[in-house]
This record gives C-alpha cells, sequence and structure tokens, in this order.
C-alpha cells in the first residue's frame, strides 16, 4: 500500500473540511486531480475511505484510521524538520496556526511578520476559524495551534495567554447611542448592522449570541476588514461591533464612537492552545514562544 505525502495531507484536509472541493482548496489542487487522489488511495486499500452524502463526505472506519496515521506521519515529518532545521540552512519547515478573527485581524500580522521575517526558512499557513473549530481541529491533530477566545471549552489542550480582546460597538459620532458609557448587545439589535464577509470567525460568534436573543443580525453590507467596517459606519450605513482596537485607530479621525459591550462574553481573554506545546516541533515551538512573549 503506497500513499504519498500529498496524498495524506490532502486527505486531511478533505476529512476536516468533510468535503472533497474545500479540501482541495485548502490542499491547493483542482477539484478533479483531488477527487482523481482520492479514488486512487480508496483502490490501493482495496476499502472506501469516503462516505459520500448530499452534504459532503465523513470518514468510513477505515477512513478514520488512516485519517490518524497521515497526523502521526506528517507530525513527524514536521519534528523531524524543526529539529534537523536547527543544523541545516535551507531546509523549509512548515507550521499551521488556526485564529480567530480579532487575533487575526489584530495582533498576529505584526508580530508574524516580524518573526517571519527572523526565520526566512519557515514558512506558516494561517487560516481563519471559529473558536470553537479551532478546538476541535486542534484536539484532532489537524493544525499545530491555535488562538481561540477563552469562552469556548478548552477540554485538555495546554493553553498559554495571547492578548486581552475587547469587543465594542462603533456608531456614527452623531448617533443616538454615542452618548452611552456601555450598552449590552441586545439593545442593539434592531439596528443596522455593518458586517465582515461570509465565513468571519467574529460574525458567527455574533450572529450565535443574537440568535440566543431571538433576533437575526439584519446586516446592510458586509465588506473585508475592519477598517472597512468602520468607514461604512463612518458613513452612517450602520453599526458594527469590533475589536477595541480596531475601534480605537479608525475613531483617531474622530468620525466614529465606541461604546463597550456590557456583556461578559464581550470581554474575551484569547489564548494560544495546542495539544501539547514541548510536543510540536521545534520551528512551531520557537513560534509559539514567540507569540507568547510578544504579547507580554
Amino acid at each position: 500500500m503506497r500513499f504519498d505525502l500529498t496524498d495524506l495531507r490532502l486527505f486531511l484536509h478533505v476529512v476536516e473540511a468533510e468535503s472533497i472541493t474545500r479540501g482541495a482548496e485548502r490542499a491547493g489542487m483542482a477539484l478533479g486531480s483531488a477527487s482523481e487522489r482520492i479514488r486512487g488511495m480508496e483502490m490501493t486499500g482495496g476499502v472506501p475511505l469516503l462516505e459520500r452524502r448530499p452534504r459532503g463526505v465523513r470518514p468510513t472506519p477505515a477512513g478514520q484510521a488512516v485519517a490518524h496515521h497521515a497526523r502521526v506521519v506528517l507530525g513527524q515529518l514536521e519534528q523531524m524538520r524543526g529539529e534537523l532545521g536547527q543544523y541545516a540552512k535551507g531546509l523549509r519547515g512548515h507550521v499551521r496556526v488556526l485564529s480567530n478573527t480579532a487575533a487575526l485581524a489584530e495582533f498576529l500580522p505584526d508580530a508574524l511578520a516580524s518573526f517571519l521575517a527572523d526565520h526566512p526558512e519557515l514558512d506558516v499557513d494561517l487560516e481563519e476559524r471559529p473558536s470553537r473549530e479551532i478546538v476541535a481541529a486542534i484536539a484532532g491533530g489537524l493544525a499545530d495551534f491555535g488562538i481561540v477566545a477563552d469562552t469556548v471549552d478548552l477540554g485538555a489542550l495546554e493553553v498559554l495567554p495571547f492578548r486581552t480582546d475587547q469587543l465594542v460597538l462603533v456608531v456614527p459620532a452623531g448617533h443616538a447611542l454615542a452618548g452611552r458609557s456601555k450598552i449590552a448587545f441586545r439593545e442593539v439589535l434592531d439596528e443596522p448592522f455593518v458586517g465582515l464577509g461570509h465565513g468571519s470567525a467574529l460574525q458567527a460568534h455574533l450572529a450565535s449570541h443574537a440568535a440566543r436573543a431571538g433576533h437575526a443580525l439584519k446586516f446592510r453590507v458586509r465588506v473585508g476588514g475592519f477598517e472597512a467596517v468602520c468607514r461604512m459606519v463612518e458613513s452612517g450605513v450602520g453599526v458594527a461591533v469590533v475589536p477595541e482596537a480596531a475601534a480605537q485607530r479608525s475613531g483617531e479621525r474622530g468620525a466614529i464612537r465606541s461604546v463597550p459591550l456590557s456583556d461578559a462574553w464581550a470581554l474575551r481573554h484569547l489564548t494560544l492552545c495546542a495539544r501539547s506545546v514541548s510536543a510540536l516541533p521545534a520551528h512551531a515551538q520557537q513560534l509559539v514562544r514567540h507569540l507568547t512573549r510578544s504579547g507580554a
């Protein structure tokens, strides 16, 4: 039975995404090529690895076994690269990181930029996910580590502090709510909203809290990035919920006001989580130390 590393990586992406199409996208592979590789794995093994369903795929018991061994093999490969990388120049290492919206937009870019500038031999695969999905993916060995809000159950994962993130409501300077010292999320659910694009972890988080209050957020427009969100708010398009750091940066122009949300879930301690930091490849451990140290 012969599976190459590309097969194993693709199969893990497909299992994680529960879709051959999305798995192929994450692997940077054409759908036809990905499907052919999956079929080849099944023919080689002589057993179905995926159960095809109307809305995606699920691994069969044999597929679960392949996924388990693929994680082990790829994890050992990264450990080898990390250890050899300390002795040999030119050997590239790879770290896969999952992050929620706030960390990805506000805190990781500068910290990652300085690290990557100092480590040209390393590549980082960074993907945005909701915190609950990140915890499940890390526990399942589908990434090296993740950045999540501590409002989710982290189970037995090892956790290190990363940053503190306060969510605030941003409104135009002349809005009726601009003078409030704080506000509950449920008080603004009838307002027109400006939001991030579909797939945003933060928007999924806000939508879940709106649903618990019996509402659905009414979006006038969705844009890419917090700066664009705040510019739409400045123009009077609607209100929005963004990290405090993003509101402060945009508020320097004086055209918006930020009001802290009084909900307990709005003050979030962002944490770095891994199955075991000491078991990560050496280069992934270096990145963990850099990220947690730069936030001190």
